[in-house]
């Protein structure tokens, strides 16, 4: 989501309009832009309001969020909190699902080394 401080005046008077004609939209936009401005910001103890907050209109979707979200409150929080991230972790992992997949098909004893294959050998007798 775009922040509206960076949006070219043209932009920002149409959004302006479209939020004008649709409260749901207008209210739905208000939500999502301070849930992101609390991730950004990292402020993870303003949760609790801003579900009270979106649990107050009668945005059905955003409902269906909040009680997802309620049911990691305390894992939610944290991330909302802390500036640690899995992301490293992530891409180390995302990497090894690809080696692996790029072997299917064509890993068999030829490749092994001759020591795994004697261990393997000796094992089978």
């Amino acid at each position: 989501m775009t922040n509206p401080a960076h949006l070219t005046e043209t932009h920002a008077t149409e959004l302006k309009e479209i939020r004008a004609a649709c409260p749901e939209l207008d209210a739905v936009a208000r939500h999502v832009r301070d849930f992101a401005d609390m991730m950004r910001d990292l402020r993870g103890e303003l949760l609790a309001s801003w579900m009270e907050r979106v649990l107050a209109d009668d945005l059905p979707a955003l409902h269906s969020l909040v009680n997802g979200l309620r049911r990691d409150h305390d894992a939610v929080t944290a991330a909302l909190t802390t500036s640690w991230s899995s992301g490293q972790v992530e891409g180390h992992v995302t990497r090894v699902k690809l080696l692996k997949r790029m072997g299917f098909g064509r890993a068999n004893l030829d490749l092994f080394a001759p020591s795994t294959a004697g261990s393997l050998a000796a094992a089978q007798s």
